[in-house]
């Protein structure tokens, strides 16, 4: 099967701010279409095609730094790539869970290691690492190659099982209608991986997997990971596990009540610039208790997920406005909001720091 690298690129191209060649993101994509499928609705069963944020999303997260150098001898893992990890903020059914799954596969088989860069002729050739698929990925000069790592150990994070099930079932889904069928083993509880690779999940109730080596996590609605819960201590010591396997994670939420101090929300606060951070913002000026300012901010913050009916979402935002506005403005409007509905202003914390920044130096 010949790489779409091309038509992602003429059709993506506002997606990133940086050399083409300096991600394996256009190898992951077209690696994601070829080995996973959508895994429910009347999609269900076609190829996964990343739409254009999910596109973004794996762009940035899979930039290489241009520095990195490539040495069979002492393969670079997570210090090859600009970013140690990501974040995703978007607001409820906008797709996070199957983009997830997505990423989890390719991660668990796919070529997400740095391997060096292109002088031409080169590709990568599914049929070398075990799969028949026949997916084949012609590379350009100066283009970042990518190989599988030998062994991959996922974990997926929630806080319950619940939880968990919205990447572990659209995963199996896509394992199971797909190539990866033939080297994947699915099971209620992990997949077998080959190698001896496995993704299992972890929960405030399964804390006893924590401090497994592991070279990729999962976090799920980290929006609703508290002190209280224990979790935010769960994602803490998986990240130490991680630095210690060159691994990396990504971070997947709605938006968070700032009363709460969650995982989330550290996480957005953090001046580290090796975070990749994803949230599309509604402008500032509209009112989410207008219906009609709702609607443009539905239709802002849903753009490049077709598969949401705006109409069903008013409905349920409306209904939801009744009883607890904040709620709905986290959910479905994409808006860091207080619990008794006061939405953070945009811009200060930012503000807070500059205050902060401008105190300590000397006059």
């Amino acid at each position: 099967m010949a790489a779409c690298r091309l038509c992602l690129m003429t059709a993506h191209e506002f997606a990133v701010n940086f050399a083409e060649a300096e991600t394996l993101g256009y190898l992951g994509a077209d690696w994601i279409e070829a080995h996973c499928s959508v895994p429910d609705g009347f999609d269900k069963g076609r190829p996964f095609i990343p739409s254009d944020w999910q596109l973004q999303i794996i762009l940035n997260h899979y930039r290489v730094k241009r520095s990195a150098k490539w040495n069979p001898d002492r393969i670079l893992l997570a210090p090859a790539f600009t970013y140690r990890r990501s974040q995703v903020v978007a607001p409820q059914k906008t797709g996070k869970g199957p983009l997830a799954a997505a990423l989890t596969a390719l991660e668990a088989a796919g070529p997400i290691v740095f391997g060096g860069w292109a002088e031409g002729g080169e590709v990568y050739d599914c049929r070398d690492h075990g799969c028949g698929c026949g997916f084949i990925y012609e590379y350009e000069p100066g283009d970042a190659m990518g190989i599988p790592r030998n062994t991959s150990l996922i974990q997926l994070v929630a806080t319950s099982e619940e939880q968990v099930d919205n990447v572990y079932r659209p995963l199996q889904a896509m394992i199971r209608s797909g190539p990866l069928d033939a080297f994947m083993k699915t099971g209620e509880q992990f997949v077998r991986l080959p190698n001896d690779g496995k993704i299992e999940a972890v929960t405030s109730s399964a804390q006893s997997r924590l401090g497994n080596p592991i070279n990729f996590a999962n976090f799920d609605e980290t929006g609703i990971y508290t002190v209280q819960n224990k979790m935010v201590r769960v994602a803490e010591t998986m990240r130490r596990g991680l630095a210690g396997m060159g691994g990396r994670s990504i971070e997947w939420t709605n938006p968070w009540d700032p009363a709460e101090n969650s995982t989330a929300q550290r996480t957005y606060e953090s001046r580290s610039l090796d975070i990749y951070k994803f949230y599309r913002k509604p402008s500032t000026e509209l009112s989410y208790k207008n219906a009609r300012e709702r609607r443009r901010i539905h239709a802002y913050v849903y753009k490049g997920s077709p598969w949401v009916d705006l109409d069903a979402i008013e409905a349920e935002a409306a209904e939801l406005m009744e009883t607890d506005p904040a709620q709905a403005e986290r959910f479905y409007g994409n808006r860091i909001v207080h619990g008794m509905g006061s939405w953070l202003k945009d811009g200060l914390w930012d503000a807070a720091y500059a205050a902060e920044d401008l105190a300590s130096k000397p006059a």
